[in-house]
């Protein structure tokens, strides 16, 4: 079996199991926590976590948790009508990251939870990604798109 079949598996049942005891909220919470800091697990852990991790541990599968858990995430907003988004922009701007949010959920009809982060590296403009649409509008981007416009129409290499 490969990583991506044993994760959603796991996630699934993760899934069906929050949804019976109505604790996916703070399940999710707290995945979203591990994920973004595997250092800090908080404490306590919520017990439909700990059903699972004794589960994994059981069926000798603890090294697939990382990917688990980002499919539980991916699944669990998917069943509550909740879009997962990222944005990187060059430097910080103010409202960019509300103005985009509304922008989506105008399109989707759902809601938008949004992360943001920013990284000098794409030069100016931004990249959103959702589900598994991308909209690189990066000044990175154009100049490679340009870079290879010049390379084929010069027939050599820049």
């Amino acid at each position: 079996m490969n990583t991506g079949v044993i994760s959603v598996r796991y996630a699934s049942a993760l899934l069906k199991l929050t949804q019976e005891s109505g604790r996916g909220d703070q399940v999710c919470l707290q995945i979203r926590q591990m994920l973004d800091n595997p250092d800090s697990v908080p404490q306590p852990i919520e017990p439909d976590i700990e059903k699972l991790l004794a589960l994994l541990q059981k069926n000798g599968r603890t090294g697939f948790l990382k990917f688990i858990f980002s499919s539980f995430v991916r699944m669990y907003y998917k069943s509550v009508g909740i879009r997962l988004a990222h944005l990187t922009s060059a430097v910080q701007t103010e409202g960019l990251e509300d103005k985009i949010r509304t922008l989506l959920e105008k399109q989707t009809g759902e809601k938008v939870l949004m992360d943001s982060k920013v990284d000098p590296g794409i030069v100016g403009g931004f990249i959103v990604e959702v589900d598994d649409y991308i909209l690189d509008a990066s000044v990175k981007r154009q100049l490679e798109l340009i870079r290879r416009q010049f390379a084929s129409q010069n027939k050599k290499m820049v």
